[in-house]
């Protein structure tokens, strides 16, 4: 388990191999974020994209399912106080395979039982294009 304390700033890591599906697209924006552009193929063809694009909030959730897998699943990581300068600037299409790479920005104690780490967060596509960007401000567990 990697605690506060075990953290560098400065360390990066990738990870992440992750398939966007068409089903998976439209069925997310279709609870979420019903715009036609993630929902209506024939809209989307007609719009500024040429065809779906995943919601930024489901760009923002598939980007959390592969920090949990790859980064705090093995972590003394007590949640998030929030996400700073989140940037979707490529829209993720149905076939992108997506990864992640992190930086420890910065760290600081809380109180004797947490500390607050900065995580730049850049989730990328097959072809390296960056689709989405944030700093992640995580507590984490003291040891």
């Amino acid at each position: 388990m990697e605690y506060f304390e075990d953290l560098t700033v400065g360390a990066s890591d990738s990870f992440g191999d992750y398939e966007v599906t068409r089903e998976e697209l439209t069925s997310f924006a279709g609870q979420y974020d019903p715009q036609p552009i993630h929902t209506d193929p024939e809209a989307a063809a007609d719009s500024m994209f040429g065809g779906l694009v995943a919601s930024g909030w489901h760009t923002a959730a598939m980007t959390m399912g592969l920090l949990v897998d790859g980064r705090l699943a093995d972590s003394r990581a007590l949640g998030a106080l929030g996400v700073d300068s989140l940037r979707w600037p490529e829209p993720v299409r149905p076939g992108d395979r997506l990864s992640v790479r992190t930086e420890i920005r910065e760290k600081e104690p809380v109180d004797d039982d947490r500390g607050r780490v900065a995580i730049a967060v850049t989730t990328t596509n097959q072809d390296d294009e960056t689709v989405l960007s944030m700093v992640a401000q995580v507590l984490w567990e003291r040891a």
